[in-house]
């Protein structure tokens, strides 16, 4: 199994001048170094890569072991095509993947390992915000929609994913179909009209949070001081 971290964005809303994943949440320790340590609980850095696109140099420098792919085009494109660059590189194994902005309870990755017999979507169903990324479900139980404009969500999509290797070809292809100004949503919900099954895996107990804001980010230094991590 591979790890994909989409940190290309600019992440102007902080106002920090710096890639999102950059930014400080306990101590000294940043977005991306909380998110490695955890992944290397189950996954290895030799196995990890990073889609890096503005002040890529800043990640490059402090990480020189890792993985990196460039998207040269972060200023005029989304997460779709970060991700494509970045299951490109990690080739034809299973993939987990995350927005670079999530601070999240390590438990989590074992949860979807644990459940990792199919194609997964780590959602929150306590919440459902009209400005975030929601689902719903078919009859089997399978995600049939997902994006910012779902009517009637069940609740939000967290930005920690799964996808098997049988599926990865569709879902690369589908990205590449996908808009520049898309987000990878509209990939996989593209590779669900192609068949692909993606189900829910509701994390609803464990802490996760995508910063955005500085409140945010508030709540996840609250968390990862209380916790230790």
């Amino acid at each position: 199994m591979k790890a994909c971290i989409l940190a290309a964005g600019v992440g102007s809303r902080l106002g920090q001048n710096i890639p999102k994943t950059m930014v400080k949440v306990s101590g000294e320790q940043t977005i991306l170094e909380h998110q490695l340590n955890n992944l290397r609980k189950v996954i290895s850095a030799d196995d990890t890569v990073v889609a890096v696109g503005f002040r890529r140099e800043l990640i490059v420098e402090k990480f020189p072991d890792l993985t990196f792919v460039y998207n040269d085009k972060f200023a005029t494109t989304n997460t779709s095509k970060s991700l494509l660059l970045g299951l490109r590189e990690a080739g034809e194994d299973d993939v987990l993947w995350l927005n670079g902005d999530v601070v999240f309870d390590p438990a989590i990755l074992e949860l979807v390992i644990n459940a990792a017999h199919g194609n997964l979507i780590c959602v929150n169903t306590n919440s459902v915000a009209d400005e975030e990324i929601k689902y719903t479900i078919d009859e089997n139980g399978h995600i049939n929609e997902l994006s910012k404009g779902v009517k009637n969500g069940l609740g939000e999509a967290l930005g920690i994913n799964f996808v098997t290797g049988k599926d990865l070809p569709v879902l690369m292809s589908c990205l590449e179909d996908c808009d520049d100004n898309d987000y990878f949503e509209k990939g996989v919900e593209l590779a669900i009209s192609k068949g692909v099954k993606f189900s829910p895996l509701n994390i609803e107990e464990r802490f996760c949070i995508e910063i955005d804001f500085e409140d945010d980010l508030m709540e996840a230094k609250k968390y990862l001081d209380g916790a230790g991590i």
